[in-house]
């Protein structure tokens, strides 16, 4: 376990909590030397784990041991309750630690992961964040009135359109250029600005 907390970086703090043996066991004394350990399963030696000890001496036996390992490490949490569709800023979050062996493997470890992306759905204050509850901030939304941009190195033309549909920041998405009525597609570049290639 010590190896693995060591590949995460930080020296996560670990605790391994092993489960009783049946009391009618009798098994031989066996050498230190002659005894050894090994992780059975799961890969990854977090939450529940089976363990496989083996003698190898004079009277040579082997035993499956079930064990709780927590591993404790600084994630991403919710300050405050935060609403679906916000945006998540820096006052928004902080680092607790937690055992990371009874949470799924999308949580966060660093802040940055979060600041400016978007909340898919409610969460209470001290809710450990995952990649699955954020999305891309969207910039603009279906309906939004926006400026399309085009031209190159010599000419810059700008008109007036409306978003057919919700865009991130350097998402292609379709826009009704409101003078002609002619539909296409343009490239997100900021909140009401669209960028088309001429």
């Amino acid at each position: 376990m010590s190896d693995y907390a060591q590949t995460l970086g930080g020296d996560p703090r670990h605790e391994v909590r092993i489960n009783r043996l049946d009391q009618r066991l009798r098994l031989p004394i066996c050498a230190e030397d002659a005894l050894s350990a090994r992780l059975e399963s799961p890969d990854i030696p977090i939450g529940r784990v089976t363990v496989r000890v083996t003698c190898d001496g004079p009277s040579p036996w082997r035993l499956f041991v079930q064990a709780q390992v927590s591993l404790y490490q600084q994630v991403v949490v919710s300050s405050r309750p935060l609403s679906r569709g916000g945006v998540i800023g820096a006052q928004d979050i902080r680092l607790a630690e937690r055992d990371t062996g009874l949470l799924n493997s999308n949580y966060l470890l660093d802040p940055a992961q979060a600041i400016g992306m978007q909340l898919k759905r409610n969460v209470n204050t001290d809710t450990v964040l995952s990649h699955t509850q954020l999305e891309q901030n969207r910039l603009i939304q279906r309906g939004d009135k926006v400026v399309i941009s085009a031209g190159n190195s010599s000419v810059n033309v700008r008109m007036p359109g409306e978003a057919l549909e919700d865009g991130t920041l350097g998402a292609q998405i379709r826009v009704r250029n409101t003078r002609s009525n002619r539909v296409i597609r343009a490239r997100v570049t900021g909140p009401g600005q669209v960028e088309a290639g001429m």
